[in-house]
């Protein structure tokens, strides 16, 4: 799991793409606890977190670029 810190010397681009590797592997956690073959749910929840840190990078990006009123 990358920190904050690490994610914010990424590109927006790059960003969208952890968020998406992240969103797909949170998919593919969910189904295997409906399924019941996971190994450790705790990955889930530290997924979750994941996207929102990405979330919070590019958000602060965005507002970084755009001019404030």
């Amino acid at each position: 799991m990358k920190k904050a810190a690490e994610l914010r010397v990424l590109s927006v681009e790059e960003l969208r793409q952890e968020e998406n590797n992240l969103r797909k592997e949170l998919s593919n956690l969910n189904f295997r606890k409906v399924t019941g073959e996971i190994e450790n749910p705790m990955r889930i929840r530290q997924v979750r977190k994941g996207v929102a840190r990405v979330l919070t990078v590019i958000n602060e990006k965005s507002r970084a670029e755009s001019p404030s009123k």
